[in-house]
């Protein structure tokens, strides 16, 4: 590769990971609860605000987090701070302070234990 088009390390600054599965046989997961609706709403809020793309910050879709006691859940890589939300107003709260300016949104954190 030319020093042009190699992938910096770390190709993106951030990850965000949503977790988007949805179980079959009844128990809780996350698409019970709006994961589909909260990733496009994340994905839109990056995009529009130019924090899309290389060097910057990547929205992804998971299967399961393993974390379903805790749902829904996303994470934010590469701190690995695991969020809860409740709504869209909670995306946009991470956006704006852990996306936007690297502030982690304390009262959505998810402690490690939870969830398991």
């Amino acid at each position: 590769m030319s020093e042009s088009t190699a992938a910096a390390p770390g190709y993106f600054a951030r990850h965000i990971f949503f977790c988007l599965n949805e179980r079959s046989n009844g128990e809780a997961c996350c698409a019970q609860h709006g994961a589909q609706a909260a990733f496009e709403h994340c994905k839109s809020r990056v995009k529009a605000a130019g924090l899309a793309g290389p060097g910057k910050v990547r929205v992804n879709k998971s299967g399961c987090l393993d974390r379903c006691a805790a749902g829904p859940v996303a994470v934010v890589y590469p701190e690995g701070v695991w969020y809860s939300y409740v709504d869209l107003s909670d995306i946009d709260e991470i956006v704006d302070s852990h996306l936007v300016r690297g502030v982690v949104v304390e009262r959505l954190r998810t402690p490690p234990e939870l969830g398991r």
